[in-house]
């Protein structure tokens, strides 16, 4: 048996000569092996032709061609169907979207972008994207060239929690980027003209206070931005599924992902082989400097503090300390809590809670709330002047005389006030003291403790040792019993 290369020299020879017998003298071999050698390949190239040539669907590859370079690519092989059909083909649909998949990778393959991997500069680029797993929303952004990364959650994805989030990142990053790039956002997307993105308004306001440019990927290209793909792909698993994060405490749920963040930055990035930390480290001497007065962000109301110094929004209370009563405060929402700002400081903050409840916060109001109500007293009549004037003995006698239910205090307040010019001021106040002590509330018992003068006992508090004054007699000395003389 001949080897490969025997073949190669046989046929070539043939070629060169014409001649079986010829070829074989140049190569020392049998005019019959020459033959068989020249019949085989010939065999295969005639087979290879009938292989080439058995597709059903090469009559319509023209057209084909022609719909896929019009759509650029994008049209169905269900739509081509009846097109080729139309065009005489009678083939499967199996088939067929072969024949679809061939000119669609033969059009891609001519019509590439040319993509290119990304070159970052320290402080120029800054990626940003929301992610989010039912109701919570995690912003994410990446500096490209340290590879430092950024969270931040929110209940929701508007324009001004947005820029909260990036105040925030340039806060922690102690600079700010040239360029923030993100994906067409609705929030930050005012308009679209001739395939360019038109940021809003209010995203130039804010790039112009910071002093940074918004740019904008391609449209579908999730490629360009994929550094922060990655980004929002790794917070789910690594950190919001595991912690089990949830929209009603974002405080915690930010919390949580400070450490996240300080952890994984401060580990070696497999990419850069390096420490982000530390090559924020360098860059931060690159980013622009973050302004002195930061930008109000976040949903902004005024309000001004009602008579229970308190503040309404979205139909709940929330307390304000009462020195602010009647002024015009600002209320912000950020980070699912409420602050009240007066001077750009700010003076409460408070949980979002439901419409129709109340936050109060006790310090607002110089301590807790009492236990029962209290209830002032507050005399009219002359009588009522008169006994009040004694103090605070006399308040809660009243105090107690209503809580017994003595209806007939209002005469009995006339009648005590008279007491005084007769037993005196202090007498009479001891007296009323007693009559508290002993719960008995009418002028009557008044009248009697006095009569008693000091022979009434006092009433001990328990544990306390109870003294009783003894009458005075006469004593004899102990010498006056000894035993003498004549005894």
């Amino acid at each position: 048996m001949i080897t490969v290369r025997e073949r190669m020299n046989i046929l070539s020879a043939y070629r060169e000569v014409g001649s079986y017998r010829a070829a074989a003298d140049i190569c020392g071999t049998t005019p019959k092996t020459v033959k068989r050698a020249v019949l085989a390949e010939a065999e295969k190239d005639e087979a290879a032709a009938v292989e080439v040539g058995a597709h059903n669907y090469d009559d319509v590859r023209d057209v084909v061609a022609e719909r896929i370079t019009k759509t650029h690519g994008r049209i169905t092989a269900k739509r081509l169907l009846p097109i080729a059909a139309a065009a005489g083909y009678d083939g499967s649909a199996r088939n067929f979207r072969r024949l679809v998949a061939e000119e669609k990778k033969k059009w891609r393959m001519s019509n590439h972008r040319g993509r290119r991997p990304g070159l970052w500069s320290p402080g120029d680029m800054l990626v940003i994207d929301w992610g989010e797993i039912g109701p919570l929303s995690v912003f994410c952004a990446v500096l490209a060239w340290s590879r430092w990364r950024f969270v931040f959650f929110a209940d929701n994805q508007r324009a001004e929690t947005t820029f909260t989030a990036l105040a925030a990142c340039f806060e922690a990053l102690g600079g700010v980027p040239k360029t923030v790039l993100s994906d067409r956002m609705g929030c930050l997307k005012g308009a679209t003209i001739a395939g360019l993105v038109v940021p809003t308004a209010d995203y130039v306001r804010f790039a112009t206070h910071y002093g940074f440019r918004p740019d904008f990927c391609e449209g579908q290209d999730p490629e360009s931005k994929g550094l922060v793909e990655n980004l929002v792909g790794y917070a789910k698993t690594d950190l919001m599924i595991p912690a089990e994060l949830t929209v009603g405490d974002l405080a915690a749920a930010n919390a949580a992902g400070v450490a996240w963040r300080a952890e994984v930055n401060a580990a070696v990035h497999s990419e850069i082989c390096a420490v982000p930390d530390e090559r924020l480290a360098t860059e931060r001497d690159l980013l622009g400097p973050l302004p002195s007065l930061r930008a109000r962000t976040g949903q902004l109301v005024l309000r001004k503090v009602d008579r229970l110094s308190c503040v309404r929004f979205g139909s709940a209370r929330y307390s304000v300390p009462t020195r602010h009563i009647g002024h015009q405060v600002e209320v912000r929402v950020t980070d699912g809590r409420l602050e009240v700002i007066l001077l750009g400081a700010v003076q409460a903050t408070h949980p979002l809670v439901a419409p129709g409840e109340t936050s109060i916060d006790d310090d607002h109001y110089g301590g807790p709330r009492p236990a029962t109500p209290a209830r002032a007293v507050r005399p009219k009549t002359t009588a009522e002047i008169a006994f009040c004037t004694l103090g605070p003995i006399a308040e809660t006698f009243i105090k107690a005389a209503a809580a017994a239910g003595v209806t007939s205090l209002s005469g009995d307040l006339d009648e005590l006030a008279a007491m005084e010019a007769a037993h005196g001021r202090d007498a009479l106040i001891a007296a009323v003291e007693r009559a508290v002590a002993f719960g008995r509330h009418r002028a009557s018992d008044v009248r009697s403790i006095l009569a008693a003068g000091v022979g009434v006992a006092r009433l001990a508090r328990p544990g306390e040792a109870l003294v009783i004054p003894l009458p005075s007699v006469a004593t004899r000395a102990l010498s006056d019993y000894a035993i003498g003389e004549g005894t």
